[in-house]
């Protein structure tokens, strides 16, 4: 087991344990996300195929399990008392979702429990199958696909969506045809017929997955009756070439999303698609020649590969890059709880910009008022990730304000704050650090002082300003 697949497992392990430890509380997805310092898009994914189940559905069957357990040793217990002990809503849902595990009603198994246990198997997490299984999916992508790693540009597609119903695919394709050759729109210099999932085919069930199917055109359209325009955004990508057949290529997407773990890479919030290269009819095996594409995350594990074929990441100083990949996402999700701290308190009083995360030396997010606004300028709270100190500065929406208010204060004779070197290649006008050593361990504290120095700070420049 190499590192990476270890810390996963470990980290998975934990929330299980915690999981079943604490069956009474709200374990929502955000929550349990914190837990391992994953994003909960990033989580979600990771715990449904390590542990080939939804979180829902795992949580939802170990407290049937829990509640079970406790009806075979008291079945005088009141029902009422373990719904709502136990997280479900109203008696109605409890009863449909056990039913589901065990076929009959809670009543039922009150009296026949045992008789209705020694038919069923209830299969238990472990780390030794996970193994025993991603290595065979391993080999089996090993020796059926070839994956590069690519920076794809931007797709305009014409495109009809649908939920569930693949049986239309080849339908809804032939209507795009139809009618990209009556408009003469589609792109002929590199054609490409594309589905897109909103949703990942490896965690959402088929009946309720909500896919499109696309075609590449040149120029932009309207809507027209069902045909929308979708742009698929440039950007990196896991693509995995493959010669399958339809009852495969489900196998394929589980191998790609394991490929991806295992190697080291992290999955980009962004649709996932499929490119066919034939029509599997004319195939003499009936096969689809496919490349399955999976968004990523820039990070600097990236390698691109020139020649198709799989390049493996090589974990040097795997350790270490664990351990910084562990402290960014803790940091972000410190940050995302500052802004929402901010945003609840002072909602009335400055709008919020998004959290800026696209360089893994810093983040930051923006703090604006009407009057600032009007003046095209905001104030940013900045969290550099080497130093681990919070700084606040103030900033416009452009070179030019920055410069002309950089320059206002230069020739003034108020000193108080630091006033930026050169405005080239700064985006702060004046700032202050206003916490050093940040200590992350109370988290309350700490934002009550980031609060304190920041509109310290803002109210004197707003001074000033005015």
């Amino acid at each position: 087991m190499n590192e990476t697949r270890q810390e996963y497992l470990k980290r998975i392990n934990f929330v299980l344990d915690f999981i079943e430890n604490n069956l009474d509380l709200d374990l929502s997805l955000k929550f349990l996300s914190e837990k391992v310092h994953y994003s909960p898009y990033h989580f979600h994914r990771i715990f449904s195929i390590v542990v080939n189940e939804r979180l829902n559905e795992f949580i939802n069957r170990k407290r049937i399990e829990r509640i079970a357990s406790i009806l075979l040793v008291n079945p005088g217990i009141p029902l009422k008392n373990l719904v709502f002990e136990y997280g479900f809503n109203s008696d109605s849902s409890f009863s449909r979702v056990f039913k589901k595990y065990y076929g009959v009603s809670p009543t039922e198994f009150k009296s026949e429990g045992e008789k209705i246990l020694r038919k069923i198997g209830i299969v238990s997490f472990s780390s030794e199958k996970y193994i025993c299984s991603i290595e065979s999916i391993k080999q089996w992508i090993k020796m059926n696909a070839e994956i590069t790693i690519k920076k794809l540009p931007e797709l305009k597609l014409a495109s009809i969506s649908s939920i569930g119903t693949f049986d239309d695919a080849s339908t809804m394709f032939q209507k795009l045809m139809e009618w990209g050759y009556k408009r003469n729109v589609l792109e002929t210099s590199d054609f490409k017929a594309i589905t897109i999932y909103h949703d990942n085919p490896n965690v959402t069930q088929s009946s309720k997955l909500r896919f499109s199917a696309g075609v590449t055109i040149r120029e932009d359209i309207n809507t027209d009756g069902e045909i929308r325009q979708i742009n698929l955004r440039k950007g990196i990508y896991a693509v995995g070439h493959f010669e399958v057949k339809a009852e495969e290529i489900s196998k394929a997407w589980k191998g790609m999303c394991i490929w991806v773990i295992e190697n080291g890479y992290e999955f980009r919030d962004a649709d996932y698609f499929e490119v066919y290269h034939n029509d599997h009819k004319t195939h003499p095996e009936q096969k689809f020649i496919v490349d399955i594409c999976i968004p990523l995350e820039k990070t600097d594990n990236i390698k691109f590969s020139i020649k198709n074929k799989v390049k493996l990441f090589e974990h040097k100083k795997q350790s270490k890059q664990n351990e910084n990949h562990l402290r960014y996402h803790e940091l972000i999700n410190y940050m995302k709880e500052l802004k929402a701290f901010f945003n609840t308190t002072y909602d009335t009083y400055f709008k919020l910009g998004s959290i800026y995360k696209g360089n893994p030396n810093y983040s930051y997010f923006s703090l604006t008022t009407e009057a600032l606004k009007k003046q095209k300028l905001k104030f940013v709270i900045v969290l550099n990730h080497k130093s681990l100190c919070f700084s606040i500065c103030l900033s416009g929406q452009n070179k030019s304000i920055r410069k002309k208010y950089w320059e206002i204060f230069r020739n003034s004779d108020w000193n108080k704050y630091h006033l930026a070197e050169s405005i080239d290649d700064s985006l702060s006008i004046i700032d202050q650090t206003i916490v050093q050593e940040p200590d992350f361990r109370n988290k309350r504290d700490l934002t009550e002082q980031i609060e304190k120095e920041s509109l310290k700070f803002i109210n004197e420049i707003k001074a000033i300003l005015e």
